[in-house]
């Protein structure tokens, strides 16, 4: 009996930045960056506090979600150096051609245009390895610097949704951003 082949998930490289796959010795590193008060107030789905074995968990769920064909997850590193700065990924929806981008980076890295960057590469990766149609993106009303970010890559804002996500046991509202394969411009090959 043939084993399944285990579909190996991409590392995506820019000018600053390796976007590569989680590895449980990442763990650690995770809790620390994203164990951060500030980071989890900025999102919708990390707790504080980042308990032991949460990273661990989240890091294993991986590479079954990329199987799976419901998502892609990406460290985001320093190129100098390998640091890991952040997190950066991609729900799939791929019946309906489009993906769910989700990220954060730790606070010391903030302002530094990290994510910006990895949010382009993502973005490219999207529409041109996987043909997504469109790529969409929320952020909490009170985290304005994350909608920075989607539309510094061309994403439009497309609504307001009021008392959407709960954290905290406060309803807080949500800004919606998206972008279409045919807004957004794929590099060309350089000859």
């Amino acid at each position: 009996m043939a084993t399944p082949s285990i579909k190996n998930r991409p590392t995506l490289e820019t000018d600053r930045l390796v976007l590569r796959p989680f590895e449980l010795s990442d763990a650690q590193r995770v809790q620390l960056l994203a164990g951060d008060r500030a980071i989890a107030a900025t999102t919708a789905l990390i707790p504080h506090p980042y308990e032991d074995g949460m990273a661990e968990q989240w890091i294993g769920a991986h590479q079954e979600r990329f199987e799976k064909d419901e998502g892609v997850d990406f460290a985001i590193t320093l190129k100098s150096n390998r640091e890991l700065i952040g997190a950066i990924g991609l729900g799939l929806r791929r019946n309906d051609e489009y993906g769910i981008l989700g990220y954060w980076i730790g606070k010391p890295y903030w302002g530094s245009g990290y994510c910006t960057e990895a949010a382009r590469a993502v973005l490219q990766y999207a529409f041109g390895e996987l043909q997504m149609n469109r790529v969409y993106a929320h952020h909490l009303q009170h985290n304005p610097a994350s909608g920075r970010v989607m539309q510094k890559i061309g994403m439009q804002h497309e609504g307001h949704l009021r008392q959407h996500a709960k954290k905290w046991g406060e309803f807080l509202d949500v800004e919606a951003y998206g972008i279409l394969r045919s807004e957004f411009s794929l590099p060309r090959e350089v000859c």
